[in-house]
């Protein structure tokens, strides 16, 4: 059973920085990529960072490279989403995912955290 917990959002002003967390349990880290989509209102969910489960490997959405990293912490559990120079488009519920099959789905998902950048 694979479960996802996100931490971490909130609230910031345009330029602030937030840093999302994702605690997994299961067994995933060493057989999954793994990453962060986000979904806006009105808007699809669509992917904006993942690793690849060897570490080797990220991928970004065009929209937030140079401002969004992600890592993890096999030891620990967790992945992470720093995001530095937020926008007001940046606004929406962020999710952590593992299993990633697209840019669009995942096969597990977290609860989900919101993620609010006011101008």
């Amino acid at each position: 059973q694979v479960q996802l917990v996100e931490s971490g959002g909130g609230s910031v002003q345009a330029g602030g920085s937030l840093r999302l967390s994702c605690a997994a349990s299961g067994r995933i880290f060493g057989q999954y990529d793994v990453g962060w989509f986000r979904q806006a209102p009105g808007k699809v969910r669509d992917l904006v960072a993942a690793v690849r489960w060897s570490g080797t490997s990220t991928y970004y959405a065009d929209s937030v490279k140079g401002r969004f990293s992600i890592s993890k912490d096999n030891a620990k559990n967790t992945v992470y989403l720093q995001m530095n120079s937020l926008k007001p488009e940046d606004t929406a519920v962020y999710y952590c995912a593992a299993n990633i099959l697209s840019t669009m789905t995942a096969g597990y998902w977290g609860q989900g955290t919101q993620v609010t950048v006011s101008s």
